[in-house]
């Protein structure tokens, strides 16, 4: 069996999971085995349907109130119990800022190896084939991992969603004995950030601005263009979160988030290696720069060289009209 851990957020399952059941589910079909999705909190009893729709065939939800908000030593407790328990072959998480939290926690518990990041896999004489970027995204590193189980965590936004079915499973509901004193860390309040606005992890579209934006004011003008296109963030370099000019949970780059969505736009963002480590597996890059030899027009699939003062009015312009047609 592939296990695959189910992220929830708000009551909802993110996709980045219904990535990971979609991509499990391929490689298990291989392999002639089945697909189980791990739920953990309180109550998330109605969320296993969903996981049945993308691959899943049994659903084990882990149930205990000291699960009903995340918490690292917690959840890995529960998820090694139900390891312990089911022997899965490989079990996979997606590389969210939970994921990458959670499974290096526990692949240290059961002293196991970790693939994490990973772009691409698959079945070869049987074994299940890992790839992910490495040295900053210049080179692929292609693997198979020894030890048993095999943790993966799976980039967010690479892999293919399955097409939703009807299927049904088998829902294993399971009481976790969790001490309290056991659970060393809590959650006791989640605040939204301001906007409440899509993570950039998650987003299909990102409009990203660096130090040629000049200063925090000039991002209201990033975040009128991304309102503007369906499933949109807003993103930033480095510099720009260095000098204040804008929040670190918008930072993409070696040091911020990792993304992959299907259109990443760049204005003023020179393309430092640290940056574009974070956001070169994107499936269209345009960027927008004034020097020609910035190195972001290496990787940008269309780019325009230019004051991205004077592109910004007549692209948002442009867009107005195509939208309201």
């Amino acid at each position: 069996m592939f296990l695959v851990y189910i992220e929830v957020r708000e009551g909802k399952i993110k996709k980045s999971s219904l990535e990971a059941i979609s991509e499990a589910k391929r490689r298990a079909e291989e392999k002639g085995t089945e697909v189980g999705a791990a739920i953990l909190g309180h109550g998330l009893e109605g969320l296993a349907e969903e996981t049945f729709q993308y691959g899943a065939s049994t659903a084990f939800v882990l149930e205990s109130p000291l699960l009903s908000q995340y918490s690292p030593s917690g959840y890995a407790q529960a998820l090694k119990a139900l390891i312990d328990e089911t022997e899965p072959e490989a079990v996979f998480f997606s590389a969210t800022s939970m994921g990458k939290d959670l499974s290096p926690r526990l692949a240290a518990k059961l002293g196991v190896s970790l693939a994490s990041d990973c772009t691409r896999t698959a079945i070869r004489e049987g074994k299940l084939e890992l790839e992910r970027p490495i040295f900053a995204g210049k080179a692929l590193a292609m693997f198979v991992l020894k030890s048993s189980p095999q943790l993966v965590s799976l980039r967010p936004n690479v892999f293919p969603l399955n097409d939703p079915t009807e299927e049904k499973g088998e829902i294993v509901k399971k009481e976790i004995a969790l001490a309290e004193e056991a659970v060393m860390d809590k959650v006791d309040e989640t605040k939204k950030a301001e906007g409440a606005e899509i993570d950039v992890t998650e987003a299909e579209i990102i409009v990203t601005g660096g130090r040629g934006m000049k200063g925090p004011e000039n991002f209201a003008l990033l975040r009128e263009l991304s309102s503007l296109l369906p499933y949109a963030a807003l993103g930033a370099s480095r510099s720009a979160v260095d000098a204040g000019w804008i929040d670190h949970q918008h930072q993409v780059g070696q040091t911020g988030k990792t993304v992959s969505p299907t259109l990443y736009m760049a204005f003023g963002v020179s393309g430092a290696i640290q940056h574009m480590a974070g956001m070169s597996s994107s499936k269209n890059i345009v960027a927008v720069n004034k020097d020609p030899d910035a190195p972001i027009f290496k990787v940008a699939d269309f780019g325009i060289v230019g004051d991205l003062f004077q592109v910004l009015p007549p692209l948002k312009d442009e867009l107005n009209k195509v939208l309201s047609e």
